[in-house]
């Protein structure tokens, strides 16, 4: 698209901000203003706009996008999400282990088990593990304790929530970022661990590299995408 606007600005409207191109509101794919509840997230989506050159690239636009995906489809859409997330509990990626090598073995279990403590203990929420690709019935009382935990959140942090779950194939390493139990870094060395060990033995082509990058990429962008939710 074609840059059509001189100047973004952020301005406060009903108790929000507002995201105005030359004093017009920004709308977004859904054709509902954009605007969003704290000031930061409100200026970091002015930048993103006044970044722009000729050609105005949502793929260099991701707190915009994110605030998007807020409005038009979590928002409307919040028991279908709670539900996409649950799924992910489900077959939560910390749960299954290899059986072999043993290295593997130590690593995951160095990285990932002391995040299922932290769900146990601060979500009420312990999950079992497996190893290979035995499936396991997670206990019903824990599940409906994550999902509480889920439900609880607003349409922001749930998508923030969303698109790093996503990005992870983790509902608790999601959680752990959202709580800030993790920054987006530990978040995603914990996801890639048996990608990275794969990665040390066979090497790693250039389709794996730019995917593991894209991930990286949805991981820091929900993390700041938090931060930004703070008051300035």
């Amino acid at each position: 698209m074609k840059r059509f606007y001189k100047e973004c600005v952020a301005a406060p409207r009903d108790g929000g901000f507002a995201i105005l191109l030359d004093g017009k509101s920004v709308k977004t794919p859904g054709a509902r203003p954009l605007a969003v509840p704290a000031q930061p997230m409100a200026e970091a989506i002015a930048a993103e706009w006044n970044a722009q050159g000729d050609q105005v690239l949502p793929s260099t636009m991701p707190m915009t996008q994110l605030a998007s995906t807020a409005l038009d489809r979590v928002g409307p859409e919040r028991a279908h999400m709670v539900g996409q997330l649950m799924n992910y509990a489900g077959t939560d990626l910390l749960c299954y282990r290899a059986e072999t090598p043993g290295d593997l073995v130590s690593r995951q279990s160095t990285a990932w088990q002391p995040l299922l403590d932290w769900a146990a203990q601060a979500l009420d929420a312990p999950l079992l593990t497996t190893t290979g690709l035995t499936a396991v019935a997670q206990p019903e009382a824990s599940l409906a304790a994550l999902r509480r935990h889920v439900e609880a959140y607003d349409d922001w942090r749930l998508t923030a929530l969303q698109s790093s779950t996503a990005a992870m194939g983790s509902l608790i390493l999601g959680l752990a970022l959202v709580e800030g139990r993790l920054d987006a870094e530990a978040a995603f060395e914990a996801s890639q661990v048996d990608e990275t060990y794969q990665i040390e033995q066979w090497g790693e082509d250039w389709e794996a590299a730019d995917r593991r990058a894209e991930l990286k990429r949805d991981i820091v962008a929900a993390a700041r995408f938090l931060g930004l939710l703070s008051p300035s």
